[in-house]
């Protein structure tokens, strides 16, 4: 199955790629791009590898979207 297509099971061990990140957040990878580059940063924390290597680990991942998370019950 072509990797686009699939959204992958984010595990909190393991490190995912802006595209793979990018697929379970349902946004485009330039996205993510632009929120890394923004002043401040924005999105989930990042590791740069590279200048051309990003990596976001999967318990970073998870814990931005429990921290983004609103809860309309609360307010």
């Amino acid at each position: 199955m072509n990797a686009e297509m699939r959204m992958p099971d984010l595990e909190a061990s393991k490190w995912y790629t802006t595209e793979e990140v990018a697929i379970v957040l349902k946004v485009d990878p330039s996205s993510l791009r632009r929120w890394r580059t923004a002043e401040p940063p924005q999105g989930p924390p990042f590791v740069p590898i590279s200048e051309r290597v990003i990596r976001y680990s999967g318990s970073d991942v998870l814990s931005y979207l429990v921290n983004r998370r609103v809860d309309p019950t609360a307010a």
